[in-house]
């Protein structure tokens, strides 16, 4: 890679530019600038996967006695079923997502918002159950589109005004949500699912609103008016805020997406090469290894694992917990920690160095999951549960985070297909995770074997990671996945 050279003079320039009181009025108006499209971006999360796709865990207990409280009623095969629908639909909303590159970010996002409570609400308004295997379908289309193109805008807009600090923040809006929809269904769960339902479809409404008018000035995108900090363009050529379109349930922070471009050749802008910084200019330089055609089709095929690994827990957690701990009030609250380790986890990852090779940070994360459903499975108490979530929880966000910087360094500003790619296989994980562990506790009254089987695929991809990241040159042998 080439990087541009600084000289003394350009550095003391971008010190005085940077420390000019003068500016101090500006540089204020920036920062909350910056805070306020962070956190428009985490509610936008919260309310896009916090609640549309992910209230369907805690409620789905509700849903399997229905009767109970005189509402529709299903079995735990037809709850894997929907759950399956609503990852399809994830699946599908990732692909799309390249086809809907050149819409306007904003507009999507709103439009994100307006069919995420109107998808929720109808699954409160109706009991067919082909009614809610669509409505699960498309809100996770909806939830796939929502989570990319509010990480795009969010990301550009952050970039721009050079407050690269805030970016942790948007992804920790999943996290709030579980924690939310969580806590809400284990204090009011006695009103069923309808209710809830219907509940958090109105808490959607208020929230869209909230953060509707952030998403009104900007296009393009997510270009914004305000100038950039000085601090922030005293590199030697133009600096590039190339969006990125990355899909996952979790999520991946600016410091994997915003990378600075340093140089440009002047005859053309896209050959900008990417400068090895921190959001703190410290002296952390990036990975140096040269990139190798066989590492993207491993980064897809082993970015599927987890995917597959998290799913079963993810979709199924209350419902082995109230199993295992029939009578007590603990089950209800192992979601909301999941929720809550995921902030931490999503806020921790992004302070990591990023000269640690991605590829080993997603071993450790993997091999932290398993750990995590083992617990469950080994030590069903509440102490056990409880750690068991925290552990799947600490990171879910920091896979896609390693993910998405690993394919930022294979492909640079051209990754988008890449992770599309990548974020494809992860999908099919979670299609398969429901439909494999639902049959299996329907013939044998436990979850306790798929279970298993979710450990054991996130250990073996951990296995493949290291593998690769130690694999030989050689390996360059290997074909193009042609994932660009």
């Amino acid at each position: 890679m080439v990087a541009a050279n600084r000289s003394p003079s350009t550095d003391m320039l971008a010190n005085q530019l940077a420390s000019d009181p003068s500016d101090a009025p500006g540089r204020a108006a920036e920062n909350h600038a910056a805070r306020r499209a962070a956190l428009a971006c985490m509610v936008t999360l919260a309310v896009a996967l916090g609640i549309g796709r992910f209230a369907f865990t805690p409620l789905l207990p509700l849903m399997l006695h229905g009767s109970a409280y005189g509402q529709p009623q299903i079995d735990i095969q037809h709850g894997g079923w929907l759950a399956s629908f609503n990852y399809a639909g994830y699946f599908v909303g990732a692909l799309a997502c390249a086809a809907l590159r050149r819409v306007d970010a904003a507009h999507m996002v709103r439009a994100g918002l307006v069919l995420t409570v109107l998808l929720t609400l109808a699954m409160g308004v109706t009991s067919q159950f082909w009614v809610w295997a669509l409505v699960r379908f498309i809100a996770g289309a909806v939830s796939a589109w929502t989570f990319v193109f509010a990480s795009q805008w969010g990301l550009r807009r952050l970039h721009e005004l050079g407050a690269h600090g805030w970016g942790g923040v948007i992804y920790t809006g999943p996290g709030v949500g579980i924690a939310g929809t969580g806590l809400l269904v284990s204090a009011a769960g006695g009103f069923g699912p309808t209710v809830g339902w219907i509940g958090f479809g109105l808490i959607a409404a208020v929230l869209s609103a909230v953060v509707w008018s952030v998403f009104g000035g900007a296009s393009g995108g997510g270009a914004v008016n305000a100038s950039p900090r000085p601090g922030s363009v005293a590199h030697a050529g133009t600096q590039q805020a190339a969006p990125q379109h990355a899909a996952t349930q979790h999520a991946a922070t600016q410091r994997a997406t915003t990378q600075r471009a340093t140089t440009q050749h002047a005859a053309t802008p896209h050959a900008a090469t990417q400068h090895a910084a921190t959001q703190h200019a410290t002296t952390h330089p990036l990975s140096t290894r040269v990139p190798h055609r066989a590492d993207a089709f491993w980064l897809v095929l082993l970015y599927g694992v987890p995917g597959f690994g998290y799913i079963i827990t993810a979709t199924f957690l209350p419902v082995i917990a109230r199993h295992a701990l029939p009578g007590s009030s603990w089950p209800d609250l192992f979601w909301p920690m999941f929720g809550l380790a995921l902030i931490v986890g999503a806020l921790l990852a992004a302070r990591l160095p990023l000269h640690w090779d991605n590829r080993t940070l997603l071993a450790g994360c993997y091999i932290l999951q398993a750990v995590g459903i083992a617990l469950g499975i080994v030590w069903p108490t509440a102490g056990g549960f409880s750690l068991g979530s925290i552990l799947i929880g600490l990171p879910f966000t920091a896979i896609t985070l390693f993910a998405m910087r690993e394919a930022r360094h294979l492909r640079g500003d051209h990754a988008a297909g890449l992770m599309g790619y990548a974020t494809a296989a992860y999908g099919i994980g979670q299609i398969i995770g429901p439909l494999v562990a639902a049959p299996i506790a329907g013939h044998t009254g436990s979850f306790s074997l798929a279970l298993w089987l979710a450990a054991g695929a996130l250990l073996l991809g951990a296995v493949g990671l290291i593998a690769v990241a130690h694999w030989p040159h050689g390996r360059s042998r290997m074909p193009d996945c042609g994932c660009s």
